[in-house]
């Protein structure tokens, strides 16, 4: 959920690789700058670029800076790979391929392990007009979108709306702009008992046990402001595998290299080729949106990792150079005292 919801034609090399598998082999990290790091040289930890390999992928992407948008689509095409979206995203697409032919053979930059599913969530809040400040926001919309990123297909979904009880009363605003009406939540459960069903869906999922996952969310206010505000009204801890995630913003910035005034939800698809499918501010259409936008960053070779967290309630940032952890198994938060 958003802040408006509470808020002669230059040759490629002539070397043609053979057509991309559906999940690449390797992929680029997402997040990592200077203030990360410190300003201290990081490339040794990730791989030795003295190696000719490199030398070999900087001459292919000089090719690839030269050429033009509709060279660009052919050689993609040629690939078999997506032809939509603005002229940098076409480069970064078919520079991303040939870098992945070119590192198939050596290790993977994170040993290989990455998550098995990223659970997308984008929740609805009750809100007024004009967003005041002392008015207090409820989730009454809990979606998730089950990515495999092995296939790079949505997986499975879950929807389930909740209960306000703080001001039970929806805003005309509200209604309008989510589509969720009166009649909806008051026959809806509570948060508590609507955070159960979604931990027993992931639990029968197997995430955090069988399979490894992380939670992603377009922004950070879902999990840094709605839940968090949503658990203290609720009197219950906020839960262990909410705790960190990936803000595809971020994500999206860093990898494509825009600013963040590029990053909202429908600039992302139409940057990347795309239209808005569903009702925008219905959290599920929402989250399979943001979804389809995982899905063509992780096929343009972005590895799409943990950048965010929740730490004694504040929010805070995870340098991408920190190991790649999955979230815990979930479990039912215990009642505050």
């Amino acid at each position: 959920m958003e802040e408006q919801k509470g808020k002669g034609p230059r040759a490629a090399p002539s070397e043609a690789p053979p057509a991309a598998a559906a999940r690449p082999p390797s992929r680029q990290r997402c997040s990592i700058s200077d203030e990360e790091t410190n300003g201290k040289n990081s490339t040794a930890s990730l791989n030795d670029f003295s190696d000719p390999v490199y030398k070999e992928i900087a001459v292919t992407n000089g090719y690839i800076n030269r050429m033009s948008r509709d060279e660009l689509r052919s050689k993609l095409e040629e690939f078999k790979l997506e032809t939509r979206g603005v002229k940098d995203v076409l480069k970064k697409r078919l520079k991303n391929y040939y870098k992945k032919q070119k590192l198939m053979q050596k290790e993977a930059i994170n040993g290989g392990g990455y998550y098995d599913y990223i659970c997308v969530v984008d929740f609805e809040a009750t809100c007024e007009e004009g967003n005041p400040p002392e008015f207090i926001h409820e989730i009454i919309e809990f979606p998730i979108v089950l990515l495999n990123t092995h296939t790079l297909e949505i997986e499975d979904t879950f929807q389930q709306y909740v209960k306000p009880e703080i001001n039970p009363k929806l805003s005309n605003f509200c209604i309008s702009l989510t589509g969720i009406t009166q009649d909806i939540v008051d026959k809806a459960d509570t948060f508590p008992q609507v955070l159960q069903n979604v931990i027993e869906w992931m639990r029968q999922r197997e995430l955090g046990t069988k399979y490894s996952y992380s939670m992603l969310t377009d922004g950070s206010w879902d999990m840094s402001k709605f839940l968090n505000i949503q658990c203290r009204n609720s009197r219950i801890k906020y839960p262990s595998f909410a705790k960190k995630w990936i803000n595809i913003r971020k994500s999206y910035g860093n990898f494509y290299k825009v600013p963040r005034n590029q990053t909202k939800l429908t600039a992302m698809l139409e940057n990347l080729g795309m239209n808005y499918d569903g009702r925008p501010h219905s959290g599920l259409d929402d989250s399979k949106n943001i979804a389809r936008i995982a899905i063509r960053m992780l096929q343009d070779g972005c590895e799409l990792r943990v950048n965010e967290k929740m730490h004694a309630g504040q929010l805070m940032t995870v340098s991408s150079l920190a190991p790649l952890e999955g979230a815990p198994a979930p479990l039912m938060p215990r009642y505050r005292n």
